[in-house]
């Protein structure tokens, strides 16, 4: 499988990526170990988590994602082999059970949370450590609008990096990256990493898929590209929507039906869906299932590093690698174009 490089680090990851936000909530550590074992089979070498993780995010089950990995990593003897890629949850009162109400980035969380993730993940470092979201006011997980208004106090930029410096010279993690970022935010990071000496971000963790490409409208590609910051994206298949199972059964089990609606109400808006009937009979039209046109999409997108991909199932999983290999022609990229006209960032 092609590998991409992460920034200007050594770090070199394959264009799938195993995301395992379900273990522990959706899998369990079989079916976690089984997936680990079928995504290695077929030759990613990366993994992404967060101590935060599983999700739903509950105080029963926080952590197990990591925990899973780490029985796994320990089973296999396979760590040399892997990137592991974690992330800090930003400030949020929701989840007061994730190092206490006051977790944030500065020092002392970062320490805590890392050492944390390392005593979980049965590893010694950490090769790609990421900010979950920012500590600073700035809209995500389906707003889409900054509001002055919600201002909050927040940790410096430069104290962040500071605080992640520590933990680079102490061994406890190799690079560092950001996740849910603005244009700004990339920006100002490489701003202060290069008038300060520390760490450079290598890479951006953000939303994109057929329903959301605000990474290209925001110019976001443009300064990734200027900045040598690479993208992974999360949610290529909209939470399964973009499968079209819900469009061809309301009722079919997954993130959309399970979970109460509020959890992911973006995925849900009118507008999704009736692009996601588009893209599915286009898919349908040329060969493809919608998973395999959707994922196909981001793997060969210029800017994409890395493709996230989650699965409950075994079946799903081998759907979704399969799709690496799909090569879409110019008159199907034309045809998505034609639909996001249409239909523009519904789920951003």
């Amino acid at each position: 499988m092609q590998k991409n490089r992460l920034g200007r680090t050594d770090l070199h990851v394959t264009r799938v990526c195993l995301g395992t936000m379900t273990f522990g909530q959706q899998n369990t550590e079989t079916d976690a170990h089984s997936q680990l074992d079928y995504a290695i089979e077929r030759g990613i070498n990366f993994i992404d988590t967060a101590e935060m993780y599983p999700v739903p995010p509950h105080p029963d089950t926080q952590g197990a994602t990591e925990r899973f990995i780490g029985s796994w990593l320990k089973k296999s003897g396979k760590r040399s082999d892997i990137v592991i890629a974690s992330k800090i949850a930003g400030p949020n009162p929701a989840i007061n059970w994730v190092r206490g109400a006051e977790h944030n980035h500065d020092a002392a969380n970062i320490r805590q949370a890392v050492d944390d993730s390392l005593r979980r993940l049965q590893t010694d470092y950490i090769d790609l450590y990421q900010l979950h979201w920012p500590s600073r006011n700035v809209p995500i997980f389906g707003a889409n609008s900054f509001d002055p208004q919600k201002e909050r106090q927040h940790v410096a930029v430069e104290q962040t990096l500071a605080a992640l410096d520590e933990m680079v010279k102490a061994g406890k993690i190799r690079h560092v990256g950001v996740s849910n970022e603005s244009p700004w935010g990339v920006c100002e990071f490489i701003k202060q990493s290069e008038a300060k000496g520390l760490p450079r971000i290598a890479t951006i963790q953000n939303l994109y898929n057929l329903t959301a490409r605000a990474f290209e409208s925001t110019l976001l590609d443009e300064v990734c590209y200027r900045e040598d910051v690479s993208l992974l994206a999360y949610s290529p298949l909209a939470f399964g929507q973009l499968s079209a199972k819900y469009i061809d059964d309301p009722k079919a089990v997954g993130r959309l039906t399970i979970f109460p609606p509020t959890w992911s109400p973006r995925y849900l808006r009118p507008a999704v869906i009736e692009a996601t009937k588009e893209y599915a009979a286009l898919a349908r039209a040329n060969g493809m299932t919608p998973a395999q046109m959707a994922l196909a999409w981001c793997y060969s997108r210029w800017f994409v590093a890395s493709t996230i991909i989650g699965a409950t199932n075994l079946a799903q999983l081998k759907e979704n690698i399969d799709a690496e290999q799909v090569s879409l022609s110019p008159e199907v990229v034309a045809a998505i174009d034609a639909i996001h006209a249409r239909y523009t960032n519904p789920g951003q």
